[in-house]
């Protein structure tokens, strides 16, 4: 068989930097979770989450993942390392090649939810965000089989035929010297289910782990037409390659997650990790009661906002409450900024003071110097009286006087 033009093969599966052998498989590998945490981290902190989360998490689920696949591989072709005249230390060889992508991914995701509930994360957001950077670990790690000449198809002479060393060709045909490279196949195919789930993750803002689905799903498809090609020794379960009938499995159980999920819950999360996007919680605390107020500028009216907000008994929220939607709270932060001496001092006047419930708040407001006791006042009728006093609601007490000194300032 003569090919017009061929991919050929390195001369060796690896590069010695000096003492240390650098095996190109291995290298693939690295540069493939690399890959993928990057990208999966650029995913997670667009979706809402925190940086360096997603590497925190690969540290669990990366080590998982090695020695899923590496069981998958070493149980389903053990022939290879427990036959007869095979060495057993053989299996433990993972530089040399054997991960299977099915044990990867599985145990893969046992150490991914370990690291996720130790953060409080669900693992289906967390399998969104590196969906697509698994799959392109995936294609690079493809070129670790280039490296060892390994897991190619069937001999052919197209001009992208991959060349084989006759040390690394088949029994049945030592003499062909050129076979289908699918390890390029599938890298690509990688590479475009990759681009697939961005795509649909963008347009149908998938959520729930169904980006992850979809890439299980998109991947299977390609990896069977793939594997039917292949000539390495494999076990054939029907008439079919074991690999073969697992991703029909798979595939049909990502598409039941895909439906089932998007029926029980549609749309995406609204919040990926506890804590993103959140802050300023202390900064919102209210201040002390009987803290004491050395002015009474503009300072110290966001501080009285501050004391207003803190009413927690009784029907004093909702009066706190209506104040805001009235207005009254920037009035009473202008009287503040504007003159509050003279609020307080008007406290005092006889009439002014006098409203239902108000005593406990006038005796704070005297005591702190500050018209905040309004808003810490424990009787409804005092919230009642500072969230009306922007509003009108002065006209119930009868005295114009209080309602004067709040609204004077902001004239």
């Amino acid at each position: 068989m003569e090919t017009l033009a061929f991919i050929p093969s390195p001369s060796a599966s690896e590069i010695h930097l000096g003492p240390l052998p650098l095996r190109g498989y291995a290298l693939c590998i690295i540069l493939g979770v690399f890959v993928a945490v990057w990208l999966g981290g650029r995913r997670w902190v667009a979706r809402g989450g925190q940086p360096g989360t997603v590497a925190d998490i690969a540290v669990w689920a990366v080590p998982f993942g090695l020695v899923g696949g590496r069981l998958y591989h070493v149980v389903t072709d053990y022939q290879l390392y427990f036959g007869e005249g095979r060495d057993p230390v053989d299996a433990l060889r993972i530089w040399d090649g054997g991960l299977g992508i099915w044990g990867a991914i599985a145990l893969g995701a046992l150490g991914a939810w370990i690291g996720c509930r130790r953060r409080g994360i669900a693992l289906p957001a967390y399998a969104d965000a590196v969906a697509p950077g698994i799959v392109l670990a995936q294609a690079l790690g493809r070129w670790g089989n280039w490296f060892n000449q390994e897991l190619f198809g069937r001999p052919t002479d197209l001009p992208w035929a991959l060349k084989i060393d006759p040390a690394h060709r088949p029994v049945d045909t030592p003499d062909v010297g050129t076979y289908h490279p699918t390890f390029l196949y599938e890298s690509l195919w990688c590479v475009g289910v990759a681009l697939l789930v961005i795509w649909a993750d963008r347009r149908f803002k998938l959520g729930h782990g169904r980006a992850f689905a979809l890439y299980v799903a998109a991947y299977t498809v390609g990896r069977f037409w793939i594997e039917y090609m292949r000539v390495d020794d494999a076990h054939h379960v029907l008439g079919m390659r074991l690999n073969n009938w697992t991703a029909i499995v798979v595939f049909l159980a990502a598409v039941a997650y895909i439906v089932i999920s998007a029926k029980k819950r549609p749309g995406r999360e609204e919040k990926v990790e506890p804590d993103s996007g959140e802050g300023g919680g202390d900064a919102a605390a209210p201040a002390e009661d009987g803290e004491p107020v050395k002015d009474a500028g503009p300072g110290e009216a966001d501080a009285g906002a501050k004391g207003a907000g803190s009413v927690k008994e009784g029907d004093s929220t909702k009066g706190a409450g209506s104040a805001k939607e009235g207005g009254s709270a920037e009035r009473a932060a202008s009287a503040k900024a504007g003159g509050s001496t003279k609020g307080a001092g008007s406290t005092k006047e006889p009439g002014s003071t006098k409203k239902p419930g108000s005593a406990k708040g006038t005796e704070r407001a005297e005591g702190a110097g500050r018209a905040e006791g309004a808003g810490a006042a424990k009787d409804a009728g005092a919230a009642e009286g500072a969230g009306g006093a922007g509003a009108g609601q002065a006209a119930k007490s009868g005295k114009s006087a209080g309602a004067e000194a709040v609204e004077g300032p902001t004239a």
